[in-house]
């Protein structure tokens, strides 16, 4: 797929900035930058932590500080900077003439890695509509210094300006059309939707944070050949496959696109009618890596994002949900327990060594039992 918009190359050095806030989980988020930038190929070359005493508008942090990052980035001669907060559009302008090459946010970085990882027209047509819907706010600063320097008389407009102004137009025109498309595409992720409810057989989504294992759930359970990898975001699209745990009890398992904190909202809307299909799902089987520190807040993330797609999608019924701990062969027997402890009712997995899947599936067929599905 083509992108409306390359910063470089693929660019190799990258110089991290991560803001300290004082709360537990700054590690996790530095490391989940880090984990992101790795997942999209970058060479890490220098990773700052720093604590903002002082903000200024100009650049989201104090001026001094970025200066002294600017030069940093300089120094190491990195190719481009990449923060975990997302700075304004103009915020974004003033980094990259400071500091001489393009800065990127975690937000852009993960819309990148889905636009490497689409493979399907519904994919690649949502991660072009994601893009073109981050873009466009900061197209402005594109031609901001062309608009300066050929500016014309009083009440004419610039070279920079009417350049700015076409392109607008021509990326609104695109999103409009990029929207019809994917509209089609949800009426007809209904319309199979209906034709699944008519037969009766229930319908059990996977979710959960990305790379905690869902796809590979699926592919062992089901015998599939869903993309497993140990990287962020492998599968991008809702993939079914029917299973039956024993013979007379079946229904239809999904797996699609993992979550994580702070998805890009042009992300979650462009995803929608992927998305959809685990807000509608009869039943939930939420998978954790139980060898993430950061275990608790990836299940109140993936909470988040549940109860986001179940308003929009009007859908305010509770649904039976089991917890599955994966992964258990990284982890301690004490760990494991005190896992279990916290999440009642949980089952503990390993896909890679083929531990604890019978007990998996004796949970699911009585969960679906007493929820008379």
């Amino acid at each position: 797929m083509q992108k409306i918009y390359d910063i470089q190359e693929k660019p190799k050095k990258a110089f991290l900035v991560s803001i300290l806030e004082g709360k537990a989980d700054d590690e996790t988020k530095a490391q989940e930058l880090r984990g992101l930038c790795e997942t999209l190929g970058l060479e890490i070359t220098a990773h700052d932590k720093i604590r903002v005493r002082e903000k200024s508008p100009r650049f989201g942090i104090g001026s001094g500080k970025a200066e002294e990052l600017a030069q940093k980035a300089k120094e190491i001669e990195a190719d481009l900077m990449v923060f975990d907060f997302n700075p304004s559009p103009s915020q974004q302008r003033n980094w990259e003439e400071i500091a001489e090459i393009p800065v990127l946010d975690r937000q852009e970085i993960i819309i990148k890695i889905f636009a490497d990882r689409a493979s399907t027209r519904e994919a690649e047509l949502q991660v072009k509509l994601a893009e073109l819907s981050y873009f466009l706010p900061r197209l402005t600063h594109k031609y901001i210094d062309l608009s300066r320097q050929r500016g014309g008389r009083y009440g004419t407009k610039g070279a920079g300006e009417t350049k700015l102004e076409t392109d607008r137009r021509k990326i609104e025109k695109r999103i409009n059309l990029l929207e019809k498309e994917i509209e089609q595409v949800r009426k007809q992720r209904q319309q199979q939707r209906r034709q699944r409810e008519r037969s009766g057989v229930p319908v059990c989504a996977i979710v959960g944070y990305t790379n905690s294992g869902k796809s590979s759930l699926l592919n062992v359970l089901t015998g599939a050949d869903v993309l497993a990898e140990d990287k962020l975001f492998a599968t991008l699209d809702a993939v079914t496959r029917r299973f039956e745990p024993e013979p007379g009890t079946s229904f239809l398992l999904i797996d699609t696109v993992g979550f994580i904190r702070n998805l890009p909202h042009s992300l979650i809307k462009a995803f929608h009618s992927t998305l959809e299909e685990t807000a509608l799902a009869d039943i939930l089987i939420h998978v954790l890596d139980a060898s993430d520190p950061a275990i608790e807040s990836h299940f109140q993330t993936t909470l988040g994002v549940l109860r986001e797609l179940s308003k929009n999608a009007q859908n305010t019924q509770e649904r039976p949900m089991i917890v599955v701990f994966n992964k258990i062969d990284k982890i301690s027997a004490g760990a494991l327990e005190e896992l279990q402890s916290r999440f009642e009712g949980s089952i503990a997995i390993s896909v890679k060594d083929n531990i604890g899947l019978d007990v998996l599936k004796s949970g699911l067929i009585k969960l679906i039992t007493n929820a008379n599905i």
